[in-house]
């Protein structure tokens, strides 16, 4: 007979652990499992530890620029790629005891150790042991992507994970892909000293992104030292002597980047795939996403996919909003949904991008008319006192109700002034509030009436 609980939450990613705490503070008797590091990809392999890195690089390259600043340093600035990895090593096991801690103290909440497999709709096996509940919670996150790309499979290669235990400085860094990931580890590499070049088969990194957020984002970059070789259709792998060769082109054999490490950066992957999800009769999407409803359940009734695994988010705070979503609808009578969020995300290059609501390809489709601004970020007095000006904030407006239907900041501080705007398009404000309000000088935010002061029909 299997062990029974009121609840089985599969995962300690960012949804996993505040779900089951709150489900065990109702009383309810709570099981929740983990097959490998408690935290999921944020804690181990994602935000905390490459925020982490990113922090030391930037600190590299301050110290380097610091003769801007009328600061002398005596000596060429070092990087300690050791020190540097045993600092990321900390903060990360730091949080990853914190919430393993919590998990183990929690009343009514039991941590299993062990892969979870679905033997049935409301039965699991962990470990040989059969676990049963009414209700079950599947947070099992991603990976990242290996694609069938031609000798992938006879090379030694590196993704986000594998970079947590890099402790040297690779002389030559290929990054496969263009996007979030793979610009965030290229500067910061770059950063560090080693040579960087990221290969992408589209004509522009980030292809979500308008084209002027993609171009500078290139601009910016290149400005320190990362090369591009954009265009590359078919992307092909061979090793070599004391590397990896990395083929741009099929057509023509001398279109190549001679490697010592190459870096797989094309998209994720969902752990979903060896959990038996056919014996309980839950249904994937062609990639292995779990479907689910705007309330987040799956085909099965009284099972719920949160986080990556569901293909309704690939970041930290989406997950974390789906327990909330999750928590409010059963345990608060509330009546949520996935599409009453507004989409925003960060890419955490130096400046940063924030990213809120519809770019301008969804701005266009949505049929409405539209105002539109921007404002270089070298008109900002914060960002010339900083000698960091590059960038632009760039807002969308709907020009008859005067809401914000979206915006892209690029440039310093730009991860924290957008949910300034994020918060309004929440209230349903309009720009008005903006133009009304009074804000703290000197900094990026009070720049923002300026923004919205200069909308024009959006050509």
């Amino acid at each position: 007979m299997p062990k029974t609980y009121d609840a089985i939450v599969i995962g300690t990613g960012q949804a996993g652990p505040p779900l089951a705490a709150r489900l065990a503070s109702e009383g309810l008797k709570t099981a929740i499992v983990e097959r490998g590091l408690v935290g999921g990809t944020c804690v181990n392999t994602g935000c905390i530890p490459t925020k982490t890195l990113i922090a030391s690089a930037r600190a590299a390259h301050m110290a380097r620029r610091a003769d801007d600043f009328g600061v002398t340093l005596k000596g060429k600035v070092g990087v300690d790629m050791g020190r540097v990895k045993a600092r990321k090593d900390a903060i990360v096991a730091k949080s990853r005891s914190g919430n393993t801690k919590w998990m183990t103290t929690t009343e009514n909440l039991t941590l299993k150790r062990g892969h979870a497999r679905f033997t049935g709709p409301k039965t699991i096996e962990v470990k040989g042991e059969a676990l049963a509940a009414e209700r079950i919670f599947i947070n099992v996150g991603g990976r990242a992507h290996v694609p069938d790309m031609p000798g992938v499979g006879d090379v030694p290669f590196l993704t986000n994970a594998g970079m947590m235990d890099v402790d040297f400085l690779p002389t030559h860094l290929a990054f496969v892909g263009g996007s979030y990931i793979g610009l965030e580890f290229a500067q910061m590499y770059r950063r560090f000293g080693s040579e960087v070049t990221v290969v992408e088969r589209g004509d522009r990194l980030i292809a979500r992104e308008d084209p002027d957020v993609s171009e500078e984002i290139r601009k910016i970059l290149a400005a320190e030292g990362v090369a591009f070789r954009l265009g590359s259709e078919c992307i092909s792998f061979a090793k070599r002597r004391g590397g990896v060769s990395v083929g741009l082109d099929c057509k023509e054999r001398n279109k190549t980047v001679e490697a010592s490490h190459v870096l797989l950066a094309v998209g994720r992957a969902p752990n979903t795939h060896d959990l038996g999800l056919e014996a309980a009769g839950i249904e994937t999407d062609k990639r292995g996403f779990i479907e689910v409803g705007d309330d987040l359940a799956t085909s099965v009734p009284g099972v719920w996919a949160l986080g990556e695994c569901n293909g309704r988010g690939a970041f930290t705070h989406t997950a974390y909003n789906d327990y909330e979503i999750v928590a409010a609808n059963l345990l608060d009578g509330a009546s949520r949904k996935v599409t009453d969020r507004i989409a925003t995300y960060g890419l955490f290059v130096d400046p940063p991008l924030g990213r809120c609501g519809m770019n301008e390809a969804e701005a266009r489709a949505s049929g409405r008319k539209v105002l539109a601004a921007t404002l270089p970020m070298k008109h900002v007095g914060r960002a010339r006192e900083r000698s960091e000006t590059d960038g632009f904030m760039k807002i969308l407006v709907d020009a008859e109700s005067k809401q914000i239907l979206g915006a892209s900041l690029l440039g310093i501080e730009a991860d924290e002034v957008v949910q300034t705007l994020l918060s309004l398009m929440y209230a349903k404000a309009t720009v008005g509030v903006i133009e009304r309000g009074m804000y703290v000088h000197p900094t990026v935010s009070e720049y923002l009436p300026t923004l919205v002061g200069a909308l024009e029909p959006l050509e």
